[in-house]
Formats: C-alpha cells, sequence, structure tokens
C-alpha cells in the first residue's frame, strides 16, 4: 500500500473520517480521529499529540509526539459506513519530534527484536488464538457475568446463542482482509473462539489488536459485552491466547523443520523451545498481566501451569502441534488475551533467540498428564511452574535480563511501575471473599 493507493481508495469510497491509532503500553489501542481535510498531513506523519495523556509514555515537560501511519495497515471499517459515508483506521508507531522512533513504542520494541532476528538470518511468523467470553448486559446497559449461553465445546445451534454475533465477527474481519480458518464455541459457556491465518509477527500482532476492537464493537451491537479477561468466572475454564510461531529462512524455508529428526523439528526449533523455557518465568509478566491472570494459571482448567514441552501433551507450556513443512511451529500457551501482543511476541522471540545464541540443550519432552504428576515427581523430573501471583511474576522478570534488553529501559521501568501499582491495589483491597469467610466468623 502506498500514498498514492490510500488517497485513491478515499476518493472511490468517499471516505471522510479517519482512526490514527496506535497502542499505550498496556496493550489499549488509543485514536485520534482526523476529517478528510487532515488526511495528507496525516499520512506525512504531521499529526501531533500529547504524550504525558498516555500511560506510561512521556512525563509533561517531553510530551510532544507525532504519528507515523504503516500506510500498510490502511483498511475501511466496515461498521462505520452511514449514508454512504465511510470511514477508516491506520496504525501507526510513535515518533518524537526530530523524527527518531520512540523507545516506550510498543510496536517498535517488537521491530527492534524482529530486527535481531533479521540479523541471524531470521522472519517470523505468528498465530494467535484469543479466546473471549460473550456476557449479557443489565437493563441499565452495566455489563454482567451473566453469559448469553450454557453451551460447551463446538455446541451448535440453537444452544450456542452466539453464533450469529460470531457470523457477524467474521464478515466484518473478512471485509478488512482478515482470513478466517474457522470459529467455534468454546469449552466455557459463554465462551468463543475465532481463528484467522498466521502472518509476519507485526501484521499478527496488529490483527490481534485489531480482532479484540471489532469482537467488542460487534457484540455491542448484538447487546453483548465481549471481555477477553482471563478468568471473570470462578471455576469454569478461562481464556487463554494460544500463540503459534515459527522463523523462517531467507529462502523461505521454515527453519524449525527437519525432515531427519524423529520429530520433524530441526536444531534450531530445539534450541528455540530451550530459550523458551528457560525464560518462560521471566516474560510471564508481560504474557500475563493482570492480578486476575493468575486465576487462570491453575491446575485443573487446561491451562498451561507447568513449564514443560511436549509433541502433543496440552498440559505442559510449549506444545508442538502435528503439522509439519511449512506447518511446523511452537505453540506457546501461557499467553492470555489481556497481554500487549507487540510485547508478549518480543518476549517470546528474544527468549527463543536465546536458546539459538547460546545453542541450549532441549530438556527431555513430558508426554504425560502433568496435573497428575505428584511435587515429588515434577521436582525429580525438573519440571518448575509458572509464577503464581503478578508480584512474583513481575520479581522475575526484574531479574531477567531478556526483559530489559527487549523493552528498552523505558518501557521496562514504566510497566515495573504500572504493574507494581495494579499489585499494590489489589493486595490492600478487600474483597467479598474476605468478607465472606471473615465478617461473621470473628
Amino acid at each position: 500500500m502506498t500514498r498514492d493507493d490510500i488517497l485513491k481508495i478515499v476518493e472511490e469510497q468517499k471516505i471522510n473520517f479517519f482512526r490514527m491509532q496506535f497502542v499505550d503500553i498496556n496493550g489499549f489501542q488509543k485514536n485520534i480521529a482526523i476529517p478528510r481535510s487532515q488526511l495528507e498531513k496525516a499520512l506525512d506523519g504531521g499529526i501531533m499529540f500529547d504524550g504525558s495523556s498516555i500511560d506510561g509514555f512521556a512525563r509533561i515537560n517531553e510530551s510532544d509526539m507525532f504519528l507515523k501511519p504503516d500506510f500498510d495497515t490502511f483498511v475501511v471499517l466496515p461498521w462505520r459506513n452511514k449514508d454512504g459515508i465511510a470511514a477508516a483506521r491506520i496504525i501507526c508507531d510513535v515518533h518524537l519530534p526530530d523524527g527518531t522512533p520512540y523507545e516506550g513504542c510498543p510496536r517498535i520494541a517488537l521491530k527492534r527484536s524482529l530486527a535481531v532476528a533479521a540479523e541471524m538470518g531470521y522472519t517470523m511468523n505468528i498465530g494467535t488464538e484469543a479466546e473471549f467470553f460473550l456476557f449479557e448486559r443489565d437493563d441499565d446497559g452495566n455489563s454482567t457475568t451473566i453469559t448469553n449461553d450454557n453451551a460447551g465445546y463446538f455446541e451448535l445451534d440453537p444452544v450456542d446463542l452466539g453464533s450469529d454475533c460470531r457470523r457477524e465477527v467474521i464478515e466484518t474481519l473478512e471485509a478488512m482482509g482478515f482470513e478466517i480458518e474457522a470459529s467455534h464455541h468454546e469449552v466455557a459457556e459463554g465462551q468463543h473462539e475465532i481463528n484467522f491465518k498466521f502472518s509476519d509477527a507485526l501484521t499478527a500482532c496488529d490483527n490481534t489488536v485489531t480482532f479484540k476492537w471489532v469482537v467488542k464493537a460487534v457484540a455491542n451491537k448484538y447487546g453483548y459485552h465481549a471481555t477477553f479477561m482471563p478468568k471473570p468466572i470462578f471455576g469454569i475454564n478461562g481464556s487463554g491466547m494460544h500463540t503459534n510461531q515459527s522463523l523462517f529462512k531467507a529462502d523461505g524455508s521454515n527453519a524449525f523443520e527437519d525432515t531427519s529428526d524423529p520429530g520433524g523439528l530441526s536444531k534450531v526449533a530445539y534450541q528455540y523451545i530451550a530459550g523458551v523455557i528457560k525464560n518462560a518465568r521471566g516474560f510471564a509478566a508481560v504474557t500475563n498481566p493482570l492480578v486476575n491472570s493468575y486465576k487462570r494459571l491453575v491446575p485443573g482448567y487446561e491451562a498451561p501451569v507447568y513449564v514443560a514441552w511436549s509433541a502433543s501433551n496440552r498440559s505442559a507450556l510449549v506444545r508442538i502441534p502435528a503439522s509439519r513443512g511449512l506447518g511446523t511451529r511452537v505453540e506457546i500457551r501461557c499467553p492470555d488475551p489481556t497481554c500487549n501482543p507487540y510485547l508478549a511476541v518480543a518476549m517470546m522471540l528474544n527468549s527463543g533467540l536465546d536458546g539459538i545464541k547460546n545453542e541450549l540443550p532441549t530438556c527431555d519432552p513430558v508426554d504425560v498428564d502433568i496435573f497428575s504428576m505428584s511435587q515429588a515427581d515434577k521436582d525429580a523430573a525438573g519440571i518448575p511452574s509458572m509464577p503464581g501471583s503478578l508480584r512474583e511474576a513481575l520479581d522475575v522478570m526484574i531479574e531477567n535480563p531478556i526483559a530489559k534488553e527487549t523493552l528498552g529501559n523505558h518501557i521496562f521501568e514504566k510497566y515495573v511501575e504500572l504493574k507494581t501499582a495494579e499489585w499494590d491495589s489489589f493486595r490492600v483491597a478487600v474483597t467479598d471473599w474476605e468478607l465472606d469467610t471473615y465478617l461473621d466468623l470473628y
């Protein structure tokens, strides 16, 4: 997509409004809306905003920032067409007034990690699987935790009451250029999943934040509240974002494939897995960024609590799907969909590259149900657990040198600051559980 391509589409489709989008450190989409008269200025990177108003971005005395659009992310918004007047969006990187990329921009942080991979001769492909719940709203329009149905895994309508909503999400995404592979009702009541085709890592992260936006917009149209919260209801499965990843060489071949290996995996793939296993506890604070994330990472609900790998075992953190050839890939199962995908992918990539750079040996796969193993058995097998809380995850991340290297000093420090404040707010809060358990007893 070029500047001229965009201007041509704008004239042909009568696009009068534009959303210049970017993400903050927490992964929330932000945007500045502009009219048609400002489009040329926007395409030239001339739209300025106050960075001190964005969590974790800048101090008030250094707040002027500019949005540099990525032309390839330009897309018309199907649900914003009114009376023949359309709207579009374009995703931007954040730059400083002197034109240099802003260190605190998550998209730029991912680009830095991808540049490291490129220097090693690799490009990265990603496919994310973000699960979500559809909840009813009350008479005042407020969100509830009442699921929109009581259906289970792969149920059909009329039991699956979210099928029409999912269908419209898919139609909207396809109109925006997504290639949808499948959709279905997930294990928990009211839980859903839509899978779209993998792409290069930067595009995949752009697609992930766009996907979440579209799901919420369409769900709202149906009177539902869509949430990607990892564990909104106790006692049922939470929502994960399994992330399939692979490295490709310059000749287009999959660097993870080796047909001579019994498992079909290359030395590079085994080293990548070793790097992920080594650093998994250290990237958890980014892939699982909320206090609530660690309510999902508990045994018994298919969530990957244990740092191990296997070709098929879904109780392990790292799984190798059966597909081979160009489809050979590593599935990391711990991330949840509240993560900032740019930072999460950057952390996972640099963890894997750490294994390749240092030629780390891969531990033995664990092909038994780890949930059924005793603690003594797990200790004997050398299987550690993921952090049990956001506080523990932050402590481990702070000690992991890959974190600061990947995130950069600014994001690292601001991220730790923001998440420490979140943990402290939770730590001092008096919960319903405490009142229910202690108020009458004592």
